[in-house]
């Protein structure tokens, strides 16, 4: 395939949260892709339930130590890494205390027991992994974003980052799960993008109401170069905006050999 270097930005991955669609996914594609000759960078948050010793994580000393700020607030960047064996692939996790709680029993369990960060946790994931790229010295050909806590990535890569050399060429694919949240994130949530950078032309599609899961994965679609419906039933008012906006979309590939779809999807683009 022609696409060298391929970024995952997830949000479960099995096994280090249980098996579920998504996380059974977000193993075995980057583990095809890899196997099919390019090389491979894979991303997800250091949820609170992920035992460190059980799954062999260990910090990565020289790429954390960075503070990122969100809403004039510090907080830490801790970067850490395993391996998934027998591919041999290098999972990393971003941590941080104020947004990913320690001892929760459940992925889910930590976003809703506090869904009102949840804004700031996404925006937090996604510059973290940002920033740990370019700390990697590592230019990705394509970035594939996957399920609502990664759903800041095509915003900021397409608009923040846009003019950074890491970035500058890589395309962007958003994956569509069945994982919906309840409620709104912070009626704040646009005032603390503007202060990261965006523009009111950026955020009009999020500006008049507070940001629920369709707009927070209508925002995706609008900054991604492809979309891919990753569940067999998706939202259908998510489904029929995907279909409205033109773009290159992936229709859910099914669940097996599904791997050199994505490939080809990939080299579409």
């Amino acid at each position: 395939m022609d696409i060298n270097k391929v970024l995952y930005i997830s949000q479960e991955i099995t096994p280090y949260l249980p098996s579920t669609p998504m996380s059974e996914i977000s193993q075995k594609l980057p583990q095809g892709i890899q196997e099919r000759g390019s090389e491979v960078r894979t991303f997800m948050p250091k949820y609170g339930c992920i035992k460190e010793r059980r799954n062999q994580l260990h910090e990565v000393i020289r790429l954390s130590g960075m503070n990122i700020i969100i809403d004039d607030s510090d907080h830490p960047l801790i970067i850490k890494v395993a391996t998934l064996q027998p591919a041999r692939m290098q999972v990393y996790f971003i941590d941080n205390e104020d947004y990913f709680l320690r001892g929760q029993s459940s992925k889910d369990l930590e976003i809703r027991l506090t869904p009102e960060d949840n804004d700031e946790r996404i925006m937090f994931y996604v510059r973290g992994v940002v920033e740990t790229v370019k700390k990697l010295r590592w230019d990705p050909t394509l970035v594939h974003a996957s399920g609502w806590v990664s759903a800041l990535a095509p915003i900021y890569l397409k608009r923040v980052y846009s003019d950074d050399p890491s970035f500058r060429n890589s395309k962007v694919v958003y994956s569509v799960f069945d994982d919906k949240f309840d409620g709104t994130l912070d009626p704040r949530m646009v005032e603390k993008l503007k202060m990261e950078g965006f523009t009111d032309e950026d955020l009009k599609s999020i500006s008049s109401a507070p940001v629920d899961y369709v707009a927070l994965n209508k925002l995706a679609i609008d900054y991604s170069d492809g979309v891919i419906q990753a569940s067999p039933e998706i939202d259908s008012e998510i489904l029929s905006y995907i279909k409205e906006s033109g773009k290159p979309f992936l229709p859910y590939p099914g669940e097996t050999e599904y791997i050199d779809k994505y490939a080809e999807f990939y080299n579409s683009l």
